[in-house]
């Protein structure tokens, strides 16, 4: 019986590769130009080019501007979903996303912040996902520490206080776009979310982090799978509820704060991906997680793969897109919630 799940889990996980892999390549291949997919093969895998094989052009195309867009999509994708995965099983809620504690109005007035007062920590392409990465961290910790009563952190307590601090921090948004003049448009354009701005040096930055995240959550599946059972059972069970909800929270805050500092605000991909793939793998976060992972950045790749080509040649921010997808399968859970009690 182990076995036949082992496989299984397996046959799931190279299944999603696989379509992951066959994501990466149809996406680059659509744009402005098309290019064919045996080619950009060739071209990834460092083919010698010849003037009767393809224009030079193409590995420009392919290597410096789509390659860095669809892995930074495919990343953020992934880093919402695993971190909207934990959060769930942390808060044993559906509803539960990476930005329910409010990290996400965080981030939004620290890219506002640096919009607005011209403010520059380093290279000024970097100052705004700089400092949008900074203020994300610093909600959460403003959050987990108003929350603490005697040493512990309910959940009910930290939900309550994240949404007040994210209230907050989405009233001094409001208050940046209101004294921004000029850079109103640019502030808008940020909070909806896109990869407009992708290259590699964004890419350098913001993947290790993901991905230290994302493998470090990873790790606690075991541990998540106890959560589930609710605190005192786990506590019985040897877990240190207290010690891991901490773990849990930095290491979520950090994946999520550096995908939205490379790409603004897009959400409900860290609700819907979690709760789909719950649905078809199951609970255990030993398959959940690498399973939500994949799928997420096949979703988000896809999706910002049509907001740059349904009306070239503008591109429609990728976070209205899923907002539309999101919100109806958000009142599908709702309303699912009123009739059924529990997890």
């Amino acid at each position: 019986m182990y076995a036949r799940r082992r496989l299984r889990r397996s046959l799931i996980l190279l299944g999603l590769s696989v379509a992951l892999f066959l994501t990466i390549i149809s996406s680059i291949c659509i744009g402005p130009v098309k290019i064919a997919p045996l080619t950009v093969i060739k071209i990834l895998f460092g083919a010698t080019h010849s003037s009767e094989s393809w224009p030079s052009i193409y590995n420009v195309i392919v290597v410096d501007v789509r390659l860095p867009r669809v892995l930074i999509s495919g990343l953020v994708g992934a880093a919402l979903s695993v971190a909207g995965t934990a959060m769930q099983a942390l808060f044993r809620n559906p509803m539960a996303s990476p930005y329910i504690l409010g990290i996400s109005s965080g981030a939004a007035f620290g890219a506002s912040l640096a919009i607005v007062a011209g403010i520059t920590l380093t290279a000024s392409i970097y100052s705004i996902p700089l400092m949008a990465f900074i203020f994300a961290l610093v909600t959460i910790f403003l959050v987990y520490e108003i929350a603490k009563v005697n040493g512990r952190t309910p959940l009910e307590t930290l939900l309550l206080t994240g949404i007040a601090v994210g209230s907050l921090f989405s009233a001094l948004v409001s208050f940046m776009q209101y004294v921004a003049g000029e850079k109103l448009s640019t502030i808008v354009f940020w909070l909806m979310g896109g990869f407009w701005t992708s290259d590699w040096d964004k890419f350098a930055v913001a993947a290790p982090l993901i991905l230290f995240g994302i493998i470090a959550i990873s790790l606690f599946s075991r541990h998540l799978n106890l959560i589930l059972m609710g605190e005192e059972t786990a506590t019985n069970l040897g877990l240190e509820v207290e010690t891991f909800k901490k773990i849990i929270l930095v290491l979520v805050s950090l994946v999520t704060a550096a995908a939205v500092s490379v790409c603004g605000i897009i959400g409900f991909v860290g609700l819907i991906i979690p709760h789909i793939m719950r649905i078809v793998v199951g609970p255990d976060h030993r398959i959940l997680l690498p399973s939500s992972c994949i799928v997420g950045a096949i979703f988000l790749i896809w999706v910002d793969t049509l907001a740059r080509t349904i009306i070239e040649p503008t591109e429609l921010p990728v976070g209205v897109i899923t907002a539309l997808l999101g919100v109806p399968f958000f009142l599908y859970l709702l309303r699912k919630r009123k009739r059924i009690t529990g997890w």
